[in-house]
């Protein structure tokens, strides 16, 4: 009985978050930089590829928050319904990435010094671009800048083509197959997952799903083959002796109900490292209504030649420069 009751519980809390028309997530990696430096020890990288400590530091702290706002409910939109979108990613030290889609514009702005020192491939200083790259000395400076989501689409598109043919449609799933997915999940997941539940204060309850990993992953992918048909082209799905060498240990994701809205989801994946060493290893995402984003005021414009003409500029040594 408390099988079902959690399962319907669980159900009822995403229809309710599908149901928004915005919605506001965070995602938050649960390990520190001591524990990333031993899960890369732990698949023997080439000597001189191992994780960095700058990176280390700056993945063992960061979050990743996304905003979504449609003209309808989240589960019943298109692309075309979205009016708004923001993510950031920041770190313990502040802000490193964000950006915004509103309206016709999509808004810019980065720690280039933190990101380029994590990934250990310096930009040149702002100062060293032409007069012409205006806006870029802006973008290197950590200031807003900003283009039209039209214009980057409609160069992207050139860009692809590379022949006369029409390109070809983005793959997508129909509705019809969307459904048969959710119902292929519910199914795997009622069989194979063991849910608790426990309630709390302020009508807080916490419901536990445990369970092994590799008997999941198999009985999942066994339950999708035969709709491999109606998938987009390309989409490879592994086989059950691909899957063998995963390891089958359980897993165990935590849910935070409040009032039946589901606020918080807490993954464990210190098992899964398969390395005594690693004692808390996790994915926690927080859900929450979400915020309309807006336009961040002063954005410099930047133009697709501008950003072309920039980039070649710091990517290509001046010939004159590199001469004697």
């Amino acid at each position: 009985m408390e099988q079902l009751s959690a399962g319907k519980k669980l159900d009822q809390a995403f229809e309710k978050l599908g149901k928004e028309k915005s919605l506001s997530f965070e995602l938050d990696l649960d390990a520190d930089a001591a524990t990333l430096k031993q899960l890369d020890a732990g698949s023997d990288p080439e000597p001189g590829e191992e994780i960095p400590d700058e990176a280390a530091d700056l993945l063992g702290g960061a979050k990743v928050s996304v905003t979504v706002e449609s003209r309808k409910a989240i589960a019943e939109s298109e692309e075309k319904d979205f009016v708004g979108m923001a993510m950031k990613v920041s770190s313990a030290d502040g802000d490193l990435v964000e950006y915004r889609v509103v309206g016709d514009y999509t808004y810019v702005r980065s720690d280039v010094e933190a990101l380029t020192k994590a990934m250990g491939a310096p930009m040149p200083p702002a100062d060293e671009l032409p007069p012409e790259a205006g806006g870029l000395k802006k973008a290197l400076e950590g200031q807003w800048v900003k283009f039209s989501t039209k214009e980057m689409e409609k160069f992207g598109q050139e860009m692809g083509a590379g022949s006369a043919t029409e390109p070809s449609p983005e793959p997508t799933l129909d509705a019809r197959t969307q459904k048969k997915l959710l119902d292929a999940l519910r199914e795997v997941v009622a069989r194979e997952v063991d849910f608790k539940t426990a309630g709390g204060e302020d009508g807080t309850e916490h419901i536990t799903a445990t369970a092994p990993f590799r008997t999941l992953v198999t009985e999942l992918f066994g339950e999708i083959r035969p709709l491999a048909k109606d998938l987009p082209p390309g989409m490879d799905l592994p086989s059950d002796k691909d899957l063998k060498d995963a390891p089958d240990t359980e897993v165990t994701a935590d849910f935070t109900l409040r009032n039946g809205e589901l606020t918080e989801v807490y993954v464990d994946l210190a098992k899964l490292a398969e390395n005594t060493k690693v004692k808390k290893f996790g994915l926690v995402l927080k859900m929450s209504g979400g915020t309309r984003p807006t336009a961040p005021a002063g954005a410099t414009e930047l133009d697709l030649e501008e950003i072309l003409g920039g980039f070649a500029s710091v990517m290509v040594p001046d010939e004159k420069s590199s001469e004697g």
